[in-house]
């Protein structure tokens, strides 16, 4: 008998073997995606371990007077001149302390967190008044003004704080808890809340006499200060969750949340004791001008901000803590529609909302708004994977950025500014006091590691 086809059996084969091609097809491009994230990875950590830590460690240790060196050439040779800041110095025993953690196979982490605890505990730390200096020598004796501030101590906190998590050695938490408790006995403001930013050698607060240039930024609190306040006692709070020091970290985070950031999305930079902002939004061009320093938009720090405010959040267990998200979310967003370089990427330095509208008075880009950038994008991009703002997009446009203009795969490390704006910044010292390493090693660890989280996600 002629055997009939069957076109029910027919339709189902065929509809069976396009659904088994779309459903490996889709395989193929899952593992494909996450194979790129982890590829990603995988070229992120090693551009982290030799072209910037292998650079900076061990030769930054100053083996001769304690600390580590600041000053080096563009091609990293130690530079003649060599002095010592407290936020420096702090950020080199915080980058040495997580690197210790993450790398604990590489014994130089562990031997140079330990080498600058001793400095800030030996030559950066005022043991007649208390408080950390400002500014030392190579050999560690203060110079110049002996003006201290809640930045700088807020720093040393913070290196403390890490040191003392990867370390366990119990001096680094008792000096973590005398700088706190010195910072917020001398600079907390008991009335208007917050800190206060310059105080004198013996820890009283500086107020702004009559006689300060209208273009000082003496005796005014800040954003700089206040954000980084909030970062370091997240740090500690991490390692020390003292009451006294959690109604400190949550008023610092409301502060900067409800009103150091605009209804605009950006930080007021400088603020009077009782936060009314300062501006000069009503002057004219010259003058605003002239006084930029102290009023402007800065995309670099609201990025960073939108981060340091969740991650605190976080630290203090805020659940459903919608408000801070929303406020974060904002400025980044902000930072995107205002800052953000649509050609090649990268955010811009500064811009100004002059009454004619907003413009971008600074197109440069420095090194640190771009690594603050990558990480509060890739944060972003976790938090709101469909947001038309596109994170993850952005965040590799922006890694692309960075691995074009801003690393130096000759010399190693980072450019002080992308070499599309600034081509001099070629054979610019790679280190001073300012420019270390702290930004761009926590930008890539954090990236690092929510790359493979978000690829093991997607894979699960």
């Amino acid at each position: 008998m002629k055997k009939t086809s069957n076109p029910f059996r027919f339709n189902q084969a065929i509809s069976f073997l396009i659904l088994s091609g779309v459903l490996l097809f889709s395989c193929e491009k899952n593992i494909e995606k996450d194979n790129s994230k982890e590829k990603l990875a995988d070229e992120m950590e090693l551009h982290l371990k030799t072209e910037v830590l292998d650079k900076w460690y061990p030769q930054s240790m100053d083996t001769v007077d304690g600390g580590f060196l600041s000053n080096f050439t563009y091609d990293f040779q130690p530079g003649e001149k060599q002095e010592k800041m407290i936020v420096t110095q702090s950020r080199h025993v915080w980058t040495n302390a997580k690197a210790s953690k993450k790398y604990p196979e590489i014994d130089y982490f562990k031997i140079g967190a330990a080498h600058g605890f001793e400095f800030l505990k030996t030559q950066m730390w005022d043991a007649e008044n208390g408080g950390f200096y400002w500014l030392v020598d190579k050999q560690g004796n203060p110079i110049g003004d002996p003006m201290k501030t809640a930045y700088g101590n807020a720093f040393g906190i913070f290196a403390l704080a890490a040191y003392y998590d990867a370390s366990k050695d119990e001096s680094a938490l008792e000096m973590a808890k005398e700088a706190f408790y010195w910072l917020d006995t001398h600079a907390h403001d008991s009335i208007n809340g917050g800190y206060y930013q310059h105080l004198t050698a013996d820890g009283t607060p500086i107020s702004r006499p009559s006689t300060t240039p209208s273009t000082s930024d003496l005796g005014y609190k800040d954003q700089n200060s206040s954000i980084h306040i909030l970062e370091a006692f997240t740090e500690l709070y991490h390692v020390w969750p003292d009451p006294l020091l959690k109604e400190r970290l949550e008023e610092m985070l409301f502060l900067i949340r409800d009103q150091i950031v605009t209804e605009k999305g950006y930080l007021t930079l400088f603020l009077l004791p009782d936060w009314t902002p300062v501006t000069f939004v009503d002057s004219t061009e010259e003058v605003i001008l002239a006084h930029h320093q102290l009023d402007h938009v800065s995309f670099g720090h609201d990025v960073e901000t939108g981060f340091l405010m969740i991650e605190a959040s976080e630290a203090l267990g805020l659940e459903n803590d919608q408000k801070t998200h929303e406020i974060a979310k904002k400025m980044i967003d902000h930072a995107l529609e205002n800052g953000w370089d649509e050609s090649v990427g990268g955010f811009y330095d500064e811009g100004y909302y002059f009454n004619t509208g907003f413009r971008i008075t600074h197109d440069t880009k420095n090194w640190w708004a771009q690594a603050e950038g990558m990480n509060a994008l890739l944060l972003m991009a976790e938090l709101y994977p469909n947001d038309p703002h596109q994170y993850f997009e952005k965040f590799l446009k922006l890694w692309e950025y960075t691995d074009t203009y801003l690393i130096d795969h000759e010399n190693g490390d980072w450019y002080s500014g992308g070499l599309d704006k600034q081509p001099e910044l070629k054979t610019v010292g790679k280190g001073n006091i300012w420019k270390s390493i702290y930004h761009h090693y926590r930008s890539l660890d954090h990236c690092i590691s929510r790359l493979r989280e978000m690829a093991e996600s997607e894979d699960s």
